[in-house]
C-alpha cells in the first residue's frame, strides 16, 4: 500500500502540473467541457486521487482497513482553512481592511493604487502572524484581485505577483509560533515560542517580504489603475459595529484553531448572523472554500502514505543540505507535513531544526501544494488569468526570485 500510495501521489503531482492543459481541452472540445473542466480544477486533484487511494486500499487491504485509515487522519487544518476563508472573505471584514489600507495609501506619497498593491503584497501577508496565514491569504487575494489580477496586467507580471504573494504569505506567518502551519507542527515539540520566532525568523521574514513586494510593485506600477469610485461608496454602506462583530467572529475562529468542534460551532453562529444581517453581506465564498478544504483533505489522505520515503531523506541530511533539501521537497509536498516528519527525528540539533523550518517556509510559494493557504489563493485569483486557470510552471517561475530572496534572508 505504501508503494501504491507513492505512485498515486506522483500521479496527483503530475495532474497538478498539467491542470491548465485540461482547461484548454475543455475549450477545444465543448462536448466534454464538463469533464475536462472538472479535471482542470486544481482544487479537485488531490481530493480525487485520495478517493482513488481509499478505493484501491479497500480492494488491496480490505474495506475495514481503508475506512480505518481515512478516519484516523487529522482533518483539523482543512476544516479550519474552510471556516477561516469564509469568515475572512465576508464583506464587512474585507471592507474594514480596505478602509484602513486605503487611508494609509492616501496619506502616503505617490499614487494610491501603487501603494495599495504594495500593502496587499507586504503588510497583509505579515498580518498572517496574527490572524493566521489562510486568513491573510484570503484577504490579500480578494484585495489584489481587482487591482492586479485583471486584463490590462501582462500575464508574466500576474505570475510574478502571484509568486510574491504566495512566498510572502508563507514566510509572513513566522513572526509568531501559532500562525504558520509548518511552525505549528514543531513549536510544541521543540519549545519554540513567539519570542523565539520573532528573534530567529520574524525580522528576516519581514525584510524579505518588503524586498519582494517592492520589486514586483515597481515592475507593475505602469499597469496599475485606480479602482472605480463606486467601490468607496459601497464600503461606506457597512456600519462599523457590523465590521467589529465580524472581526470578533474571525478572532474567535483563530483562537480556537486547534479545536474543530468549537470553531465549527462559532462558524454556525456566524452563518446565522450573516443571514440575519444579509443587507450588509455579499455572497459568502462557501463553494471556493469547500473546494480548498477538499484539496487539503485529499493532501492529508495521500500525504499520510509518504512518510516511509520522506522521513529517511530528512533524517540523513546535514543542516546546510537539510535547508536546501527542505526547500526542494516543499515543492512536492506540504511544508507542514515536512516539518512534522522532522519533529519525529530523535536528537535533531538546534541548527538542523532551524534549517529545516527555514527551508520549508522559504519554499512555500513554489507550488500550489507547498503551503496550506496556496489553494485558497489559486481558487480566488485564477479567474484573472488566461483560460481562467493558473499554470503550475508559471507559478514556479513567478515564485523563483522571491523564494531566492527569502532563502537568502533565512540562510545568511
Amino acid at each position: 500500500m505504501e508503494t501504491i500510495g507513492a505512485v498515486l501521489f506522483a500521479i496527483a503531482l503530475l495532474h497538478t502540473f498539467s491542470a491548465k492543459s485540461f482547461e484548454k481541452l475543455a475549450h477545444r472540445y465543448p462536448r466534454h467541457h464538463g469533464l475536462f473542466h472538472l479535471l482542470g480544477e486544481v482544487e479537485v486533484v488531490f481530493g480525487f486521487w485520495a478517493f482513488v487511494l481509499v478505493v484501491v486500499m479497500a480492494f488491496v487491504a480490505g474495506p475495514q482497513n481503508a475506512i480505518a485509515y481515512a478516519e484516523t487522519q487529522q482533518y483539523t487544518e482543512p476544516l479550519f482553512v474552510f471556516v477561516v476563508m469564509v469568515v475572512a472573505a465576508s464583506r464587512p471584514v474585507l471592507e474594514f481592511v480596505q478602509r484602513v489600507l486605503a487611508t494609509i495609501a492616501r496619506l502616503a506619497p505617490g499614487r494610491s493604487e501603487v501603494m495599495l498593491a504594495w500593502l496587499g503584497l507586504s503588510v497583509v501577508p505579515l498580518t498572517g502572524s496574527l490572524i493566521t496565514e489562510p486568513a491573510a491569504m484570503t484577504i490579500a487575494a480578494l484585495m489584489l484581485a481587482p487591482l492586479v489580477f485583471r486584463d490590462p496586467m501582462p500575464e508574466w507580471l500576474k505570475y510574478g505577483a502571484l509568486g510574491v504573494l504566495f512566498v510572502n504569505v508563507s514566510i509572513g506567518g513566522t513572526l509568531t509560533s501559532y500562525a504558520a502551519p509548518p511552525v505549528l507542527m514543531v513549536a510544541g515539540t521543540w519549545q519554540w515560542d513567539s519570542a523565539f520566532m520573532a528573534a530567529q525568523f520574524g525580522w528576516k521574514a519581514a525584510l524579505a517580504v518588503f524586498v519582494n513586494a517592492t520589486v514586483v510593485t515597481l515592475l507593475m506600477r505602469r499597469h496599475l489603475v485606480a479602482e472605480p469610485p463606486r467601490a468607496a461608496a459601497d464600503a461606506a454602506a457597512v456600519p462599523l459595529f457590523v465590521c467589529a462583530i465580524h472581526l470578533a467572529f474571525l478572532a474567535a475562529v483563530v483562537l480556537l484553531a486547534h479545536h474543530p468542534v468549537l470553531f465549527l460551532g462559532v462558524f454556525l453562529f456566524f452563518l446565522g448572523y450573516a443571514q440575519a444581517y444579509q443587507r450588509f453581506q455579499s455572497p459568502l465564498i462557501v463553494k471556493e472554500a469547500l473546494l480548498v478544504g477538499f484539496f487539503l483533505a485529499g493532501l492529508v489522505v495521500l500525504g499520510g502514505m509518504q512518510q516511509w520515503w520522506l522521513q529517511p531523506i530528512v533524517s540523513q541530511l546535514q543542516p546546510v543540505a537539510l535547508f536546501f533539501g527542505a526547500l526542494g521537497l516543499t515543492a512536492i509536498t506540504d511544508n507542514a507535513a515536512l516539518t512534522y516528519l522532522g519533529s519525529l527525528i530523535d536528537g535533531i540539533t538546534p541548527q538542523a531544526q532551524y534549517m529545516l523550518v527555514a527551508g520549508a517556509v522559504a519554499g512555500g510559494g513554489l507550488t500550489v501544494i507547498a503551503n496550506a493557504p496556496n489553494p485558497a489563493g489559486v481558487s480566488l485569483l485564477r479567474a484573472g488569468f488566461r483560460d481562467q486557470s493558473i499554470s503550475a510552471f508559471g507559478l514556479l517561475l513567478g515564485a523563483a526570485a522571491p523564494t531566492a530572496t527569502a532563502a537568502l534572508a533565512f540562510f545568511f
